[in-house]
């Protein structure tokens, strides 16, 4: 599968690429609030907090080990650990606000003095809080921690539901690294992710000569990453990672759901979920980086950008503008990602809901025509039609406060300060 080399991606500023990479991560996030609603219906609060788990399990060492590889965050400490989770889909900057203490290597805590998921869940009743910050937390924790080193356990301080009602900051962990206790092993669950495609698929190299910015993570960890300093390279290998980790979550999210329903069931869930993600996803990155335009251009652009229709180089999606009124989406049929039976399988098979959805946050009038497939691919042409309302699916993720999250400048970044106890 080849790749035009003048993608979105590269035509993006410096200011334009730091500007997406938190809206990424949490557009990451709300991956989770476009599916849970639909697993509750399906299967109930705990087998939503079963799925859960075993999505973020099989997809999260997964990935933590590719940001490592790719920005030279190669220790075994607490300091490692914490510079994975600030480019971690699970801890969007801000919307999820962990502040860090580091201790010595091996130990070290973390609070969430803003913890966005815990606000989305807390009107839900102490059941499903109990289920997101025990059930869920406590096994998907350990496996996130175990990329960075197997000895490493993550514990509650204190952890919700809050006692009183309004305590902050919202949860406390505390961190250790013992070299006597044993390693965790890798789940189960995260050995079928380690064979697909989307585990080993090569993305852009961050060029180790870039005088822009900086090109990797072997420094000092900071209190929060200001993306205005890293190199435009980074950057674009950042999001690429980033968006990534959206596929390897909905490979996991997949995977858990087909293990409690047959393969129509399992899809139709899975393709809600999509819908609801793609129109968010849309939403934001046109806001963040294409001030509300609707042109045709910028509904190709925004689509290229959309974390669920990529990266390139594991999906093959690739949106342009055929004229004012028109925009072509082409899915190659060598697709890794339809290889890896995620998403990207979901519109190549007809199902385009998700492509209406994300067409539909950019105007309204953008209408998704009908798939026509090759021998080489498939072509989905959109145009100009009668204005489309908001799907349903979209709706249940305006649920959280993260589809409506504003980011706040917080200057250059800081080194944290190591405090020896």
């Amino acid at each position: 599968m080849t790749t035009d080399p003048n993608t979105t991606l590269d035509r993006l500023t410096g200011d334009q690429l730091a500007t997406l990479v938190p809206e990424l991560l949490l557009t990451g996030q709300l991956i989770d609030r476009s599916g849970m609603a639909h697993l509750i219906s399906a299967f109930g609060r705990d087998g939503m907090a079963q799925v859960a788990i075993e999505e973020w399990m099989a997809a999260s060492p997964v990935y933590t080990g590719r940001m490592r590889a790719a920005l030279g965050i190669d220790g075994d400490g607490v300091v490692d650990m914490f510079k994975c989770l600030q480019l971690d889909i699970g801890a969007p900057p801000q919307f999820m606000d962990f502040r860090y203490r580091v201790d010595d290597e091996y130990h070290g805590s973390f609070v969430l003095d803003h913890c966005g998921a815990l606000l989305d869940v807390e009107p839900m009743g102490e059941d499903y809080v109990t289920a997101m910050c025990h059930t869920i937390e406590d096994p998907t924790f350990d496996a996130t921690a175990i990329a960075t080193n197997r000895r490493a356990r993550i514990r509650p301080v204190h952890r919700p539901p809050r006692m009183p009602v309004d305590r902050t900051p919202h949860c406390e962990w505390a961190v250790t690294i013992e070299p006597d206790r044993d390693e965790l092993p890798l789940p189960e669950v995260t050995k079928p992710m380690l064979v697909r495609r989307a585990a080993t698929v090569e993305l852009s190299p961050i060029d180790p000569a870039s005088t822009d910015g900086l090109v990797d993570y072997r420094g000092p960890l900071v209190a929060d990453l200001n993306f205005a300093e890293w190199s435009a390279s980074a950057l674009r290998r950042i999001l690429e990672e980033v968006t990534l980790q959206h596929q390897l979550l909905a490979l996991g999210f997949l995977d858990s759901v087909l293990r409690r329903a047959d393969d129509a069931a399992a899809d139709d869930i899975f393709d809600k979920q999509l819908i609801g993600i793609a129109g968010i996803a849309s939403e934001r990155v046109r806001a963040a980086v294409f001030e509300n335009r609707s042109d045709a251009q910028t509904l190709a652009d925004v689509l290229n950008l959309n974390p669920v229709f990529g990266p390139r180089q594991y999906t093959g999606f690739r949106a342009e503008a055929v004229d004012d009124e028109h925009v072509d989406v082409h899915i190659p049929n060598d697709s890794d990602a339809l290889a890896d039976g995620g998403w990207m399988r979901l519109l190549a098979g007809g199902r385009l809901g998700a492509l209406q959805s994300a067409s539909t946050a950019v105007d309204p009038t953008w209408v998704v025509g009908e798939s026509f497939g090759g021998p080489v691919e498939t072509v989905i042409r959109i145009g100009r039609g009668e204005p489309q309302s908001e799907p349903g699916e979209v709706a249940i993720v305006r649920f959280s406060g993260g589809a409506s999250f504003s980011f706040a400048d917080r200057g250059p970044s800081r080194s944290l300060p190591l405090t020896v106890v």
